[in-house]
């Protein structure tokens, strides 16, 4: 998901996908349990020349320490035994911290509290889907990977006729702290500013909550990161459909410490030697997004 200030992401992991099948229940259906990104890991071989570049203090353990909020579906989420981080953000790094001769630990955190978390070392990477955008480049150094936009999804067959420039009156689901929240709040002041009624926003912790809220019929649409949203359609056993079309497109960055611009470099030239080698191309082949494929992965772009 394309994110706000401590914004982003959100998608299924157990406890999301747990919500969905109730909601799916509720209306005598059955989740689907097929899942892009099945089969074999894609691995990468350290380079040396960039294992150098990792500041001692990080390599001393042989490890990245990551923060990560795992209800982000495909990009972050947990695997069947509700434990495993899995997803397309989580391979992708782990084989950014191969090439620089290291393992990467996830450790699940809220959204909200992963920068912070980077910023105090309790995390010496932040991976969570985050879109880059000023106020984040302030608290840390960003570094691109991946791009997306924002995408609408509603019930299957838009029971509500919601369009995207015209939600006024209705019921919509984000996640807290992302940029959804910030542009459904943008949209409900257009409909207020015009006479109409305002957009109900509800927020929620975890995307998983959100995607569940309009399943269940709760609220009628839901904003998020366009590959969560289309993984939300392909989980939901046609209970969703996508609303229009992604739009505002903005690149993902991995959080690294703002006191820390070597090793931002270290990781943006891994990113790159990933893409140079072709092991970026099939990380997001494998999980079905190759459409957030960038070229020139850089540091605060």
């Amino acid at each position: 998901m394309f994110h706000l200030t401590p914004g982003r992401r959100a998608a299924f992991g157990v406890a999301g996908a747990t919500a969905l099948l109730l909601s799916l229940a509720a209306c005598g259906e059955e989740e689907s349990t097929e899942q892009p990104g099945g089969g074999p890991s894609v691995s990468a071989s350290a380079d040396t020349s960039l294992a150098d570049k990792v500041p001692a203090a990080i390599k001393a353990d042989g490890k990245i320490v990551v923060g990560t909020d795992s209800t982000y579906a495909p990009a972050e989420f947990l695997d069947a035994d509700g434990k495993t981080v899995i997803g397309f953000d989580v391979e992708l790094f782990t084989a950014v911290a191969a090439k620089l001769g290291l393992k990467a630990e996830f450790v699940s955190a809220p959204f909200g509290d992963i920068i912070s978390g980077v910023s105090t070392g309790k995390y010496e990477v932040g991976v969570s889907s985050f879109t880059i955008n000023d106020e984040r480049k302030q608290q840390a150094n960003m570094v691109s990977y991946f791009q997306v936009g924002t995408q609408w999804v509603t019930k299957k067959g838009n029971p509500a006729g919601i369009t995207i420039d015209d939600a006024c009156g209705k019921k919509i689901a984000v996640q807290k702290d992302t940029v959804q929240v910030e542009d459904i709040q943008k949209r409900s002041k257009t409909c207020t500013d015009a006479g109409k009624p305002a957009i109900t926003v509800e927020q929620f912790p975890g995307q998983d909550a959100a995607t569940a809220a309009v399943v269940s019929g709760k609220d009628d649409a839901m904003l998020a990161d366009y590959p969560v949203g289309v993984y939300a359609v392909t989980q939901s056993n046609d209970a969703l459909e996508l609303l229009d079309k992604q739009y505002e497109a903005a690149p993902y960055g991995y959080v690294v410490g703002k006191d820390q611009a070597a090793f931002a470099e270290a990781v943006r030239d891994a990113t790159k030697a990933l893409i140079a080698d072709g092991s970026y191309k099939a990380v997001l082949d494998k999980w079905k997004v190759a459409d957030g494929a960038i070229t020139d992965p850089a540091i605060n772009p």
